[in-house]
């Protein structure tokens, strides 16, 4: 692939736009596309599209493409289980994709003890999975997610999901037994608290407000929680959050269910993202990056846990053979050098992102792990007024310049680049970045 980026035509281009015209006569319309990209191809880092754009690519599919787009070790597994055969159901047969990735999982998971894993299609599947599995498990019905906390839009999973209201608009009456917390961001504590006392404030309201007012503990089946909450705004848990969360669920025989969808597979410059508390899950949740772009979620629990006997919970598709040969091609990579590259690019991000709220006002907060960055844009940094309306335009004015970002949360731009990328392409995606705020500051001025 040429370098990024390169413009060539308006965007759309005539292309892209009767794509896109063909697409709205078609599509379902609750497709959220932020800007007119119509894809061609990918290598690495960067994506050209159908009239020959080249653009820098800072979303790798939502956070998918972990090890950047058609890697060819990841092709070339694909490629050779695909003329083995493309399907067999490991719901009701055996192949050796299937138990290899499990193996694998078993020995990356922060679990102990031994871990099995029940392999689905996306990340809402493996929430499904989690729920019904601690349900099971437990004997209990109730659950405990976080305000801010996204883990899917199947019935399940969007009951405890609380990012937007627009994504539960309309569906109720949702699955019952699901109380929130709020989540300890740190630059705006929900609870009024300081940056330092924000995580164990959330945590009182646990146990002194939900605990006492809404559900008995012992009632309680999970907790899910994000490490990193991903369309919530890349809001980092701050140190001590997870440690003592983790001490509220065992104190009171509740499971910890953590949900790795985003921030797991290298993304973080770890494994997961659960690894820099050093606390242990009892179920994870895992989808987006375990396979390079085909479609895969899977929930690992502790091996006495997941016991539920045969016809409990399946999937047709779930653990599909080529998606299992792309996820171990996935994990060789990670392995060899992306997890690492991952952390020591995702720091050069982190840096070169916070050097530019010197010279932009807009910016109120530069956040993130690895390669999973999320920059929160304010219109007052005294007030913290959340600058919608210019987030929006600044995503879009980074694309105009041959830059992919996308939205998180209210008014946070999320950085999720394919773990593939180099220093020199952060530099030019900071430096674009940079062109797209002055564009925005500019306008609303």
């Amino acid at each position: 692939m040429i370098n990024a980026p390169q413009i060539k035509t308006a965007l759309p281009g005539p292309k892209a736009k009767a794509l896109i015209d063909r697409d709205k006569a078609v599509v379902s319309p609750s497709y959220t596309r932020g800007y007119p990209l119509v894809i061609e191809r990918g290598s690495g880092a960067t994506v050209e599209d159908v009239d020959g754009n080249v653009f820098l690519d800072c979303a790798a599919g939502i956070a998918v493409n972990s090890t950047g787009h058609s890697h060819p070790a990841v092709v070339k597994a694909i490629v050779e289980q695909a003329q083995k055969f493309l399907h067999m159901s490991g719901t009701d047969f055996y192949y050796e994709p299937q138990v290899r990735l499990a193996e694998e999982l078993a020995a990356i998971a922060p679990i102990r003890g031994g871990a099995r894993s029940f392999f689905g299609n996306s990340g809402t599947e493996a929430i499904e999975a989690c729920l019904k599995l601690a349900r099971y498990a437990t004997g209990r019905q109730n659950i405990i997610a976080f305000i801010g906390g996204f883990h899917g839009r199947t019935m399940g999973s969007l009951a405890i999901t609380a990012s937007k209201a627009i994504q539960r608009r309309g569906f109720g009456p949702l699955l019952p037994g699901v109380y929130h917390a709020p989540y300890p961001d740190r630059y705006r504590c929900p609870l009024g608290s300081s940056p330092d006392s924000c995580g164990d404030a959330c945590l009182d309201y646990i146990e002194h407000q939900l605990f006492t007012h809404l559900v008995s503990p012992d009632e309680v089946a999970a907790i899910v929680v994000e490490p990193i909450q991903g369309e919530g705004g890349y809001v980092v848990a701050p140190p001590g959050f997870l440690e003592r969360l983790r001490e509220i669920a065992t104190a009171h025989g509740i499971l910890l269910v953590v949900d790795e969808v985003q921030s797991g597979m290298g993304r973080s410059g770890k494994m997961f993202a659960i690894e820099y508390s050093g606390v242990e899950p009892d179920v994870m949740a895992i989808a987006k990056g375990i396979a390079s772009g085909l479609p895969l979620g899977v929930a690992v629990a502790r091996g006495g846990l997941m016991a539920w006997p045969p016809g409990a919970h399946a999937s047709t598709f779930g653990g599909n053979p080529v998606s299992c040969a792309a996820a171990l091609a996935t994990i060789a990579l990670l392995r060899d050098g992306l997890v690492k590259n991952a952390a020591d690019v995702g720091a050069h991000l982190m840096n070169g992102l916070a050097s530019l709220a010197d010279r932009h006002p807009l910016i109120g907060d530069v956040r993130g792990r690895g390669l999973m960055v999320g920059v929160e844009l304010v219109r007052d940094r005294r007030t913290k007024e959340r600058a919608t309306d210019e987030r929006d335009a600044v995503v879009t004015a980074a694309f105009a310049r041959g830059l992919l970002v996308l939205g998180a949360g209210k008014n946070a731009v999320r950085f999720s680049p394919p773990l593939v990328l180099t220093r020199d392409q952060v530099d030019t995606a900071v430096r674009i970045f940079g062109d797209a705020l002055t564009d925005v500051e500019r306008a609303h001025a």
